[in-house]
């Protein structure tokens, strides 16, 4: 199992990206997909999560600019940004929780490689 993450870049501020994180390997299922970022000097923090139900919750300090959402049948979620501001500089990592290859196992918690995300002034 793997977690593809894409779409990060430099961007402007004001401007708009939008992350793709794709697991990939025959999975039964998984839990909550969700998107953290680490910018420098800083702890990584939650900036969205979703269920399988397509509920979310986003970070306070992102709420109302990003979105995001998941494509059940094709194991990927998506973070929309928009309104993006030079403190959303940071790498953004992807995560899926309780992923399980196999019906019975408990599952495993997996992370992409990170995408680094650059909002300039």
């Amino acid at each position: 199992v793997q977690l593809q993450a894409s779409g990060g870049g430099l961007v402007q501020a004001g401007g708009s990206l939008r992350l793709s994180c794709a697991v990939s390997g025959t999975i039964f299922s998984m839990n909550d997909m969700g998107w953290y970022r680490r910018a420098p000097g800083k702890q990584r923090e939650l900036v969205a999560v979703i269920d399988t139900g397509g509920r979310a919750n986003v970070a306070d300090s992102v709420s109302g600019r990003f979105t995001i959402s998941r494509d059940n049948g094709k194991n990927t979620v998506y973070l929309q940004m928009n309104s993006l501001k030079p403190e959303d500089t940071a790498v953004y990592y992807c995560n899926a929780q309780r992923v399980r290859v196999r019906w019975y196992e408990p599952g495993n918690d997996y992370w992409g490689q990170g995408t680094q995300v650059t909002v300039s002034s």
